[in-house]
């Protein structure tokens, strides 16, 4: 993940730290566009469900969160803390999953560099002390891709710098800007309606207003100026040093696919905020006057710590989805991604594997507000070498509450052939470590959302498949593909067709209504 945009807007977009207006609660279950979760429910009144495992393979996950209790996975088949691989899969006290990000020391991996710049700097020493004149023939397209990576990654130096100083200035801006609107709008005590109405058209007065309505709202103040600042630093003493070595705690050799016994079984790890929130959305639990009410009601949670603050392994995925699939989950929800992945086909062969077990993937689309038809997020269901589309794999754009024009999230990748469908993942609400809520933007919301409503759906339906349930996923979703939407990340409108396959939002209701119809043929 990356800035995107300037970073005013960037501060109110909240992107990758989350800073949203705060809003309903729980919307995304009730609201019109919505899943309509609670409506579903009253379909499915007295009638039995079975527990349906759903893999997460994120950041971590906080196990010990109050709304989580009794919904994270337990390994039966494993005695806790004895220091055995009591089933014999090869991880030792596998308790509630695996951590793929550090070794049996106990000690675990943070952060993690960009993949541009682990390929960038594996081929440095090859190629830095060369002239263009003396590259070989049969070197001229790698040559070629080490000064793409190189430049993009000189050019995110730069502009992360560019960031740093900027950051110095906001805590003055703070105490100025609402002086300065106050003056241009006449009017001390200024709303949020007030600023509504306020339609400045210079680029300054576009910028002046965001930054007011962030810091009227919350968003933006002295707390997150600091926690951003500190993301932008670690951006340039991690994510971006080529020298910084970001597989210091693991004890692997990442291009080696056959060392697959490395990893501990801390699936917490240093900083679970992101995976604590993508299990929330899944099966926090329902009606119980605490945070939020979890898709469904009857998913167990399996933790497999492979995303680190930076961008994930190719080995470390692919292993996590072959656990997966190995140790019974039905639904892996990966929200993740990156723009380059240089073992792919060690991960669709993963990919592959899963689904000719019938487990379904679910992808986050990515938050870059690009066309990934033309620009790819990986994994993906479709690699260059691919005839066709992976069978059980879903990737997931993030819509919003407002269906006027702005249904698609001005953060969300979109693709008329690589995204299939939308699901809310705009001011979403949810669980963050130590038992505390937090409303976070992105795809990464956006795809467990699906992977509840796939876990709902088997849970109340196990005599349908996997590709069953996808399939009635797609067909019933909420058709919006004749509305004019703005394309994420510009001012232009398209019809909302053009931005996925199905044209719509995911509607549980709608789905339980297929699956119903679908088990009665049987």
């Amino acid at each position: 993940m990356k800035f995107g945009i300037g970073i005013l807007a960037f501060l109110v977009a909240g992107k990758i730290f989350g800073q949203v207006n705060v809003e309903q609660k729980n919307w995304h279950n009730t609201d019109a566009v919505g899943l309509h979760t609670e409506k579903a429910y009253l379909l499915l009144a007295n009638k039995p469900s079975t527990p349906v495992l759903v893999a997460v393979i994120d950041s971590g996950v906080d196990c010990e969160h109050e709304d989580l209790v009794g919904k994270i996975w337990t390994n039966s088949k494993e005695i806790p803390n004895n220091q055995i691989d009591d089933d014999g899969n090869g991880y030792v006290d596998d308790i509630h999953g695996w951590n793929f990000l550090g070794n049996a020391k106990g000690e675990m991996q943070e952060y993690a560099c960009f993949e541009k710049v682990r390929m960038y700097r594996a081929l440095r020493d090859k190629y830095e002390r060369l002239k263009e004149s003396q590259i070989k023939q049969e070197d001229r397209d790698e040559y070629a891709f080490y000064l793409k990576v190189k430049n993009e990654v000189s050019s995110e130096v730069a502009e992360y710098k560019g960031y740093q100083k900027q950051y110095e200035q906001l805590p003055m801006l703070i105490k100025y800007i609402p002086q300065v609107v106050a003056q241009i709008l006449g009017k001390p005590d200024y709303t949020l309606e007030d600023l509504e109405k306020w339609k400045p058209t210079d680029a300054e007065g576009k910028e002046v207003k965001m930054l007011a309505e962030a810091i009227l709202n919350g968003g933006l103040n002295l707390e997150v100026i600091e926690e951003q600042t500190e993301q932008v630093n670690a951006a340039l003493k991690y994510q971006l040093n080529i020298d910084y070595n970001d597989r210091e705690f693991v004890d692997d050799i990442p291009s080696d696919f056959t060392q697959v016994k490395y990893g501990n079984n801390n699936v917490e790890g240093k900083d679970s905020n992101h995976g604590t929130h993508v299990a929330g959305i899944i099966a926090a639990i329902r009606n119980n006057n605490l945070g939020l009410n979890g898709i469904a009601d009857n998913a167990q949670i399996m933790v497999l710590r492979a995303v680190p603050n930076g961008d994930e392994q190719d080995k470390d995925v692919a292993l996590a989805i072959r656990y997966a699939v190995d140790n019974g989950a039905k639904i892996i929800n990966m929200s993740f991604g990156k723009g380059y992945s240089p073992f792919q086909k060690e991960v669709y062969e993963a990919l592959a594997y899963a689904s000719s077990k019938d487990v379904l993937l679910v992808h986050a689309a990515g938050n870059d507000s690009k066309n990934i038809d033309v620009e790819p997020n990986f994994p993906t269901p479709l690699y260059t070498f691919q005839k066709e589309k992976l069978p059980l794999f879903l990737t997931i754009g993030a819509s919003t509450k407002n269906a006027k024009k702005h249904l698609a999230a001005d953060f969300s990748n979109y693709g008329k052939v690589q995204v299939d469908v939308f699901a809310p993942g705009k001011d979403i609400y949810s669980t963050i470590p130590k038992s505390m809520y937090k409303k976070y933007d992105g795809t990464s919301m956006a795809a467990p959302m699906v992977a509840g409503v796939a876990a709902l759906l088997k849970s109340y339906f196990p005599s349908l498949t996997m590709l069953q349930i996808k399939n009635n996923i797609l067909l019933s979703a909420k058709y919006y593909g004749k509305t004019k939407q703005i394309i994420p990340g510009t001012e232009n409108t398209t019809r909302f067709s053009d931005l996925s396959v199905t044209g719509g939002v995911v509607d549980l209701v709608e789905a339980v209504k297929l699956c119903e119809v679908e088990v009665g043929k049987k």
